[in-house]
């Protein structure tokens, strides 16, 4: 555990006074040997401007014209795109946790181009998930609700839409258990209390919910969630577990496991974007400095981290080199994720560090806008975003698109552009 989580750790103040660069090492560690998944295909090669803005600009430019093929191949906002594998989208039904992410999407291409048609678009995927204001199935209702009403509220100020985001808020607080101080997560299995680090992304729902109704109870709950979540999930190196089950009598950990990596002791790169991301949020709302530093530590693992290959884009488990016979499947979405909110997280520190996450920021879309990992007009299953994994260990969605890995892309771009 973190013996005093308002100071900064002795190697992260190191790096933000020596401005150490994204990729320093925290160890010397041999390179691993990359196995490269057989069914990576590469696009052309986009010659993008060099100034970041022009670049992000840009990049929307050719997303919008990707996913207006997207819109015309699915029609249908009650079955939602999630992946795409070997000539075949997966959907999901209007209750599964990604539905959001396709309106999401759709309004962050609106935040860029300000269309009508694309407002119009975003609005109809949008209200297809009204139920889900009410949906007591998931833990995920944030994602679900935030990122299709959230936005579709932040860039239209539709009023209609803050009744749904308190609906929600009120159905996630159902879940909140306050002699834990969390929010349960998955209702299947046979865990005791499970809580995963990707509840971190549900609680900007909560802080939301708190402004719209001034109402503090939503607010206090995500703060107590981020603060146990702290103490239980993380390592002294602000590496993460991806579950911890709880112990609904004492609210003590009964056992923690990674069930999305590699092995219970391993760092699921998507997970540690959670968290990263989860915190920048959490200070965003909460202006408490043990949030910040939290996040710092975070992005300091991940940016100094061995085994994070040159170009920024994660394998789908920091520890995956370890393993002889792992495929090293990169995952898009994590870099993605991460690099929305590394941006986020520039804004709120100052200098070099400041620099040092924005610079790394850059780097991750600049590639993720590669030929490796952008997917050509009309290739991909119409998304944007090639070479994400959804679940290892099941075999499940490798070397596929996601629609979650597509639109933290384009919110990452949209950052880009405002700095």
């Amino acid at each position: 555990m973190i013996k005093n989580k308002h100071l900064l750790p002795s190697f992260l103040a190191a790096c933000v006074l020596t401005a150490c660069s994204t990729t320093d090492k925290q160890s010397s560690a041999p390179a691993a040997k990359e196995k490269v998944p057989n069914t990576v295909t590469y696009s052309k090669k986009i010659d993008w401007p060099a100034d970041n803005a022009a670049f992000c600009s840009a990049a929307l430019d050719q997303a919008t014209i990707q996913y207006d093929g997207f819109r015309k191949a699915y029609t249908d906002p009650t079955q939602v795109p999630r992946s795409y594998s070997n000539g075949v989208t997966r959907f999901e039904p209007k209750l599964g946790w990604t539905t959001g992410f396709v309106a999401g999407s759709f309004w962050n291409l609106y935040e860029h181009n300000q269309n009508q048609s694309w407002l119009d678009t975003a609005t109809e995927w949008t209200l297809a998930l009204k139920d889900n204001q009410y949906n007591r199935k998931t833990h995920d209702i944030g994602f679900i609700i935030y990122d299709s009403f959230g936005n579709g509220l932040r860039l239209t100020n539709n009023k209609a839409y803050e009744e749904v985001i308190v609906n929600a808020a009120k159905t996630l607080m159902e879940r909140y258990n306050p002699k834990i101080g969390v929010t349960y997560s998955w209702s299947w299995g046979t865990w005791e209390f499970p809580v995963i680090i990707d509840n971190m992304m549900n609680l900007e729902l909560l802080y939301r919910a708190s402004e719209i109704t001034g109402d503090p109870t939503y607010k206090n709950a995500a703060i107590s969630h981020a603060t146990i979540t702290m103490e239980h999930h993380f390592r002294d190196n602000y590496s993460s577990f991806h579950l911890v089950n709880y112990d609904r009598e004492t609210g003590k950990p009964n056992w923690k496991q990674t069930f999305q990596g590699i092995a219970d002791d391993s760092s699921w790169s998507r997970g540690q974007g959670w968290g990263l991301y989860g915190y920048t949020v959490t200070y965003r709302y909460t202006k408490d400095e043990k949030f910040l530093n939290h996040a710092r530590g975070i992005a300091n693992y991940i940016l100094t981290h061995p085994n994070m290959p040159e170009d920024l884009v994660p394998y789908f488990d920091y520890d995956a080199p370890k393993y002889p016979d792992a495929t090293l499947y990169r995952d898009s979405s994590a870099a993605s994720l991460a690099a929305s909110a590394l941006l986020e997280l520039s804004t709120f520190v100052e200098g070099a560090e400041s620099k040092r996450y924005y610079d790394a920021a850059m780097k991750m879309l600049r590639t993720l806008s590669s030929p490796a990992y952008l997917a050509d007009k009309g290739e991909n299953g119409h998304f944007l975003l090639k070479q994400a994994t959804g679940n290892y260990p099941a075999n499940d969605e490798l070397n596929s698109p996601l629609n979650y890995g597509d639109f933290y892309y384009l919110q990452a771009l949209n950052r880009c552009k405002a700095l």
